[in-house]
């Protein structure tokens, strides 16, 4: 039986002595594309980085493939790309550095590079469509051209899931197609995926769940189409509450 990605039971997070999340339950099977969804300051980024350790919990569970957070060691399996304006604040590296920390996972300990990590490196530089830039600064890229190195950077890891907090914040339509035909081939080869989003775009039609947190809880758990009855991909509130399905209670309009 194939482990489950991620399994998330109660969370609950406070910061600065305020509730940020309330009771969260989440999934991410195998194979399968989730994405988060909701205003902002709803919790979507603190779900996702208590989800890999990065935010600590108050109270609740996580299981990265079966085996509870705090006892998860197989980083390697896991691949984050934070919201770019995170990620690449003050770096002063090259495309190929960043993407050769995605090995580190891989390394024994005092270890240098090996032939199999240049090999992933390369790879995934390829696969983002950034082969001709390996030796450029982080700085000089653009938006969409960063948000590119930090995927293959998860990809060098050659991870099983894939967190992704905003990827499509601020990069341009075009960025955005070929960014949803990168993970369009990434699921199809068995990855998941679970990807914080403002905005939908060309990555609708990947989406298998769409899971909308609201003031620190999920409002809504399901297919996407359901949510959205006209296609419209922002989910920004209309009467401070989303547009859910027909028997869920919702009322207003989420744009």
């Amino acid at each position: 039986m194939t482990e489950q990605p991620l399994a998330v039971r109660g969370m609950t997070v406070t910061l600065d002595g305020r509730p940020v999340l309330r009771q969260v339950d989440l999934d991410v099977f195998a194979g399968e594309f989730v994405t988060l969804l909701g205003p902002n300051g709803s919790g979507k980024s603190t779900l996702v980085r208590a989800a890999i350790g990065l935010v600590p919990m108050a109270s609740g569970t996580v299981e990265l493939f079966g085996t509870r957070l705090e006892h998860f060691k197989d980083r390697a399996r896991l691949g984050y790309v934070p919201q770019r304006s995170r990620a690449v604040a003050g770096v002063p590296a090259t495309v190929q550095e960043v993407v050769m920390s995605g090995r580190l996972a891989h390394r024994r300990f005092f270890g240098g590079r090996t032939k199999a990590d240049v090999r992933a490196v390369d790879a995934a530089i390829s696969r983002v469509g950034m082969a001709t830039r390996t030796r450029s600064a982080l700085s000089e890229l653009s938006g969409g051209q960063q948000q590119r190195v930090m995927i293959a950077r998860a990809l060098a890891s050659e991870a099983e899931l894939l967190v992704m907090d905003e990827p499509t914040a601020g990069v341009d339509h075009d960025n955005q197609e070929s960014l949803a035909e990168l993970l369009g081939g990434l699921v199809h080869d068995g990855a998941s995926v679970l990807l914080v989003a403002h905005e939908l775009g060309p990555l609708r039609p990947l989406i298998d769940r769409a899971v909308v947190l609201q003031d620190g809880t999920v409002a809504y758990d399901g297919p996407v189409d359901s949510l959205i009855g006209e296609d419209h991909a922002h989910v920004h509130p209309h009467g401070g509450r989303p547009h859910l399905p027909e028997g869920l209670g919702g009322e207003g309009i989420w744009r």
